[in-house]
């Protein structure tokens, strides 16, 4: 679990996404309580913790919308984040790489 979380290739678990969505959602708060201070250092090391989260849960989107056989691209359309924390992926190999259930 957690081989890679910045990269864009491979496949993940529903788990491992909906981990990877939970931290991010950590660095997001986290992100805002920095940000919602007064000073100007504060901003700077608040957008140091978004820019990586932000890649984070892009890439694992990425792998996941591979998981189910369908381009990175998917996670873009309304709504499909849920859909890939709910179904199931692919059973077997795939164009994107082998089974993470293995």
């Amino acid at each position: 679990m957690f081989k890679n979380p910045f990269s864009f290739n491979g496949r993940i678990r529903r788990t491992e996404y909906g981990l990877s969505y939970l931290i991010y959602c950590f660095a997001y708060f986290l992100f805002i309580g920095i940000v919602d201070s007064p000073n100007q250092t504060s901003s700077l090391i608040g957008l140091i913790i978004l820019i990586p989260s932000l890649w984070f849960i892009i890439a694992q989107g990425a792998k996941r919308c591979h998981d189910r056989g369908n381009s990175g691209w998917y996670q873009i359309i309304p709504f499909y984040g849920l859909w890939m924390l709910f179904a199931s992926g692919d059973s077997g190999d795939n164009m994107y790489g082998p089974n993470p259930k293995i």
